[in-house]
C-alpha cells in the first residue's frame, strides 16, 4: 500500500536517475585542485613543475578507469559505486590529514599515490552512472549526457561556494568535504541506481523528453544561483549559511519527478482495475498497431549502427573513426585541464590574490557548455541528422580564441578566458560521450568510454605537467633569480599560444569525423522519423 519506488517502476527508474545526478554533482572533485594546490605547494616546498606533476598524478588516476570500464560489464552499478566511494574517501582523506596538519607531510611519491586514488575514484562513479543511465534512456542520450556531465561541471562550483560560504575557503576543510560528501552520496545512490529496460513506446519517450526538460530548467536555476553568489562579492556568515541551505533544496528539486510518478501510479492503481486500464489503452494503440510499430522499430534498429551492438572492443579500436575521436578529444580536454590545474598560479601571476572566483566561473560556464550541447546536438540529430562532432569542432575554434585572449592578458581577459574554456571543455565532454555510444554501441560502452577518458591523464601530462610546468619554471628562473614564482603576463603567454594551435588541429579532426559519420547520423535521423510516422498521430 503506499508509494512504490521499486527500480523497475517508472518512479524507481527516475529516482535512480536523480541519485545519478547527485553523484555527478559531487564527482567533479578532480577539477578542484586549484583550491588547495597552493597549500600543498607551500607545505611541501614544491617547485611549480613538482606541483604540476602532482596534478598529473591526480589525472593519471583516470588512466586506471579502464579497470572500471572492464568491471562495469561484469559487476552491477552498486558495486561500482561502492568501490569508487571507498577509494575517494581514502585518497582525499589522506590529503586532508596532511593539509590540516594532523600528520606530517608524506613523501612526494606517497602523495602522488593518494592523489591518483582520488582521481581514480571518479572514474568508478562516472562509469556507474553514465553507462547505466545511457542504457536506461538510450533514446535520449544527448540530454542524459548533457545533464549528468553538466552537474559534474557544477560540482566544482558547488564545493567551492559551499566551502567559501561556510569555511572561508579553508583548504583543509575543503578536502574534508571532498572526502566525506561523495562517500555519503554514493552510499545513497547504491540503494536506487539499477539498469532496467529502456522505454518501449512513443508515449514513454515523450514523457522522458518532458522530464529531462524539467531537470534542465532546475539545473540552469542552480547554475544561475551559484553564479549570482560568485559575482556579488563577499557575504556575511548568516547570508552564506542561508545560501548553502537554499542550494541544497535546489539540488533536491529533481526528486519531484519520481514523487509525482509514484503518486500518479498510486492513485491509478487504487481507482482502476487491470481490465479497465487495458480497455482504456486499447483505443489509443490497437494491439496490431503496437506489433507493427515494434516490428518497424526492430528492423530499423537492426539496420542502424546507432545501437552498435556488433562492435567489440577490438573492432572499435581498429576503426579510423575511433582514433580521430580520440585525438580530437585529447586537444580539447588536455588543454582545458591544463588551465584548470594551473588557475591558481595563472591568477597569482596576473595579480589576483583570490582565484576561487575563476575556479567557480570555469565550473559554472562548463555546466552551460555541457547541458546545452547535449540537448542542442540531440535536437539537430532528430531534425536534420547533423553529425554530433560538428559541435566539437565549433568548441575547438572558440577555445582557441579564448587562449589567444588570455595570452594577450588584457584587463578582464582571465574572466572571459576562464568562462570560454569552461564552456568549450563542457561541450567536449557532453558531446563525445553520446558520440562514442552512437558510433560503437552500448554493449561494451563502459570500457570504450574509459579508453577515451585516457585522454584526461595523457592531456594533463602533456599540457599541464610538461608544457605549462616547464615553461612556467623557465620564466620564473629568468625573472626571479632562480625562484619558482613568476609574476606577469609573460608567465603563461607561450603556453596559451601553443594550446591555441593544438585546438585548431583538433577542430580539423572534428570536421573530418563529421564528414566521415554523415551517413550514420542520417540513418539515425531517418530511423527516428520512421518510428514517429509509424505510430498513430496522438502518440507521434
Amino acid at each position: 500500500m503506499g508509494l512504490k519506488f521499486t527500480p523497475a517502476s517508472p518512479a524507481g527508474k527516475w529516482l535512480g536517475f536523480v541519485t545519478a545526478v547527485w553523484v555527478q554533482a559531487i564527482s567533479g572533485n578532480n577539477y578542484t585542485f586549484a583550491n588547495y594546490s597552493d597549500a600543498l605547494k607551500s607545505l611541501m616546498s614544491l617547485t611549480q613543475l613538482q606541483l604540476n606533476n602532482l596534478s598529473v598524478a591526480k589525472d593519471v588516476g583516470k588512466a586506471f578507469g579502464v579497470v572500471a570500464g572492464l568491471a562495469s560489464d561484469r559487476l552491477p552499478p552498486p558495486v561500482i559505486l561502492l568501490i569508487g566511494s571507498i577509494e575517494g574517501f581514502i585518497g582525499y582523506g589522506v590529503q586532508w590529514l596532511v593539509v590540516s596538519g594532523r600528520i606530517q607531510p608524506l613523501p612526494y611519491w606517497a602523495m602522488c599515490i593518494f592523489l591518483c586514488m582520488g582521481g581514480n575514484s571518479t572514474t568508478w562513479m562516472n562509469t556507474a552512472v553514465l553507462v547505466t543511465c545511457i542504457r536506461n534512456f538510450r533514446k535520449n542520450r544527448g540530454p542524459v549526457s548533457g545533464i549528468l556531465k553538466g552537474y559534474v561541471g557544477l560540482s566544482t562550483a558547488i564545493f567551492t561556494d559551499i566551502c567559501s560560504a561556510l569555511f572561508a575557503n579553508d583548504p583543509a576543510k575543503f578536502l574534508l568535504l571532498l572526502a566525506i560528501v561523495p562517500f555519503v552520496i554514493c552510499l545513497t545512490a547504491i540503494l536506487f541506481l539499477r539498469e532496467i529496460p529502456p522505454s518501449s513506446t512513443a508515449a514513454e519517450e515523450k514523457d522522458e523528453t518532458r522530464y529531462f526538460g524539467l531537470i534542465n530548467v532546475i539545473a540552469v536555476i542552480v547554475a544561475l544561483y551559484l553564479l549570482a553568489f560568485d559575482i556579488t562579492g563577499q557575504h556575511g556568515r548568516v547570508f552564506s549559511q542561508i545560501f548553502a541551505a537554499i542550494l541544497l533544496i535546489l539540488l533536491a528539486f529533481p526528486l519531484l519527478i519520481p514523487i509525482y510518478l509514484a503518486t500518479k501510479d498510486f492513485i491509478r492503481s487504487g481507482s482502476e482495475s487491470v481490465d479497465s486500464e487495458q480497455s482504456l489503452a486499447a483505443p489509443l494503440l490497437p494491439e496490431k498497431k503496437v506489433e507493427a510499430a515494434e516490428a518497424v522499430v526492430s528492423v530499423l534498429d537492426k539496420d542502424t549502427p546507432v545501437l552498435g551492438e556488433e562492435h567489440t572492443i577490438l573492432e572499435a579500436l581498429k576503426t579510423v573513426d575511433f582514433w580521430i575521436l580520440f585525438a580530437s578529444f585529447l586537444g580539447g580536454v588536455g588543454t582545458g585541464l591544463a588551465v584548470m590545474n594551473n588557475l591558481g598560479q595563472i591568477g597569482l601571476a596576473l595579480g589576483y590574490s583570490d582565484v576561487s572566483m575563476f575556479v567557480s566561473l570555469t565550473s559554472i560556464w562548463g555546466f552551460f557548455g555541457r547541458i546545452l550541447s547535449g540537448s542542442v546536438s540531440e535536437y539537430f540529430i532528430k531534425r536534420a541528422g547533423t553529425p554530433r562532432p560538428v559541435w566539437n569542432a565549433a568548441s575547438q575554434i572558440l577555445m582557441a580564441l579564448g587562449y589567444i585572449l588570455m595570452a594577450m592578458a588584457l584587463p578582464g581577459s582571465l574572466y572571459i578566458g576562464s568562462a570560454v574554456v569552461g564552456i568549450c571543455y563542457g561541450v567536449r565532454l557532453a558531446v563525445t560521450v553520446p558520440t562514442a555510444s552512437e558510433l560503437f554501441g552500448l554493449k561494451y560502452y563502459g570500457l570504450i568510454y574509459n579508453i577515451l577518458i585516457l585522454n584526461l591523464p595523457l592531456g594533463s601530462f602533456l599540457f599541464s605537467g610538461l608544457l605549462a610546468g616547464f615553461l612556467y619554471d623557465a620564466e620564473a628562473t629568468a625573472t626571479a633569480g632562480g625562484g619558482n614564482t613568476c609574476v606577469g603576463s609573460h608567465c603563461y603567454r607561450l603556453v596559451f599560444l601553443v594550446m591555441a594551435v593544438v585546438c585548431v588541429i583538433g577542430c580539423s579532426l572534428d570536421v573530418l569525423l563529421s564528414i566521415r559519420t554523415r551517413s550514420i547520423y542520417a540513418k539515425i535521423c531517418a530511423s527516428r522519423k520512421s518510428k514517429r510516422s509509424s505510430l498513430p498521430p496522438q502518440l507521434s
